[in-house]
């Protein structure tokens, strides 16, 4: 969850005075106070959402967001200096409050390029603003010419050489030693720069995203057990609406990490799986075995091989149940936060059931009148053992 003050988590649970303002930045800005150009805002959202981890196949672990803004028709772009033309501006944009005593705590979204303006009604009506965040660029870079990076490498140069060639003022932020790790064989990217990057990322159980400061983070998934936030419904609490499903696709309860490659005899390998007797989709229990598999020529060790396949396990695992919720706009939230749901018991009125979710994709509006939507996966406390 991003950083907020306590009054700020304490009046979103409440009756308070809503905001949010958007600037048009000239690119290679970072921070939450760009310089740039303010625009109105009559409506939009902005939407983030986790790689889906589907079928057998693991494609990466990139977070991706997008902004949907509409603004008015005066502002629309006639020259390519203009503020909204698409031609590489970004909108920095931010939701707050405003406190009684006029201060306005604001919580940055992030800065999202200029795709596409446009106009229904011309010469006055709205303008549509479709953008994405700065992982577009990094899809869009396509490689020129293949590139080797040879055995000893150290993984940090990759990323940067690689992410500043296309944003040479990135600042990229690790959350552990992983940078220093170096390659176990050489590879080769040979066109596809995000592909390549989401593997090597993912090869060593991280994700990726450019957080709302506009800084590229590759992390940890988030402790599943550590909730941030109370989604409640009652007295008090800011569950506007609920919806449920439940339903075994997309769900696996083992994972097996090999590293592919032809200058080995026995390619490393590791096997992870739900060992927890109580949870419902326990390796030797009636769930079934449901495995998935994923080979990545950057895995070299076993030791990787392990870290790899228990992350992906953590971001499968999760009961067979999805839950679609509206809350009170909190514009802290994030992807892969994980939040503490409470909501009535059917035919038990003051009965509350308690779940652990973690947020799989989140929309948050621009607008006071619209709340929160969220998808999201129960997550129990779990362990993960080998086989």
């Amino acid at each position: 969850m991003r950083p907020v003050s306590q009054a700020f988590l304490e009046s979103v649970r409440g009756s308070h005075q809503m905001r949010a303002r958007a600037r048009v930045c000239a690119p290679g800005q970072s921070g939450v106070d760009p310089e740039g150009i303010e625009i109105p805002i009559r409506a939009g959202d902005v939407r983030t959402e986790a790689a889906v981890l589907g079928g057998d196949e693991v494609k990466g672990a990139a977070v991706v967001a997008s902004l949907d803004l509409e603004t008015d028709g005066d502002w629309w772009p006639y020259r390519v200096t203009d503020p909204l033309a698409p031609f590489g501006n970004e909108i920095f944009v931010e939701r707050g409050i405003a406190f009684g005593n006029g201060v306005i705590e604001w919580i940055g979204l992030g800065y999202f390029r200029i795709d596409t303006p446009s106009q229904d009604v011309v010469p006055d009506g709205p303008i549509r603003l479709a953008c994405q965040d700065r992982m577009a660029g990094i899809k869009d870079a396509r490689m020129l010419a293949p590139r080797q990076f040879e055995i000893g490498a150290r993984v940090g140069d990759i990323v940067s050489s690689l992410v500043h060639e296309v944003y040479p003022w990135a600042d990229i932020i690790w959350d552990d030693f992983t940078e220093d790790a170096t390659l176990g064989r050489s590879m080769i990217c040979e066109e596809d720069r995000f592909e390549f990057l989401s593997e090597l990322v993912t090869s060593f159980g991280k994700t990726w995203r450019w957080n709302y400061r506009g800084e590229l983070v590759i992390s940890s998934p988030p402790d599943p057990g550590a909730p941030v936030y109370d989604v409640d419904a009652g007295a008090g609490g800011v569950l506007v609406q609920m919806s449920r499903e439940i339903s075994r696709e997309g769900v696996y309860n083992a994972v097996v990490a090999t590293g592919e490659g032809a200058d080995t005899e026995e390619p490393a390998r590791a096997v992870a799986v739900d060992d927890n007797p109580m949870s419902p989709t326990f390796w030797d229990g009636p769930f079934g075995k449901v495995p998935r598999f994923y080979s990545s020529p950057f895995i070299t060790t076993d030791e990787q091989a392990a870290t790899a396949a228990a992350s992906i396990l953590a971001q499968s695992l999760g009961a067979p149940y999805n839950v679609n919720f509206q809350t009170i706009a909190n514009p802290a939230l994030e992807v892969l936060d994980p939040i503490h749901i409470r909501y009535p018991v059917q035919g038990r009125s003051l009965s509350m059931r308690e779940e652990t979710h973690i947020i799989q994709s989140i929309t948050i509006p621009l607008s006071p009148s619209q709340p929160i939507t969220a998808t999201t996966r129960e997550q129990q406390l779990r362990a993960i053992g080998a086989l």
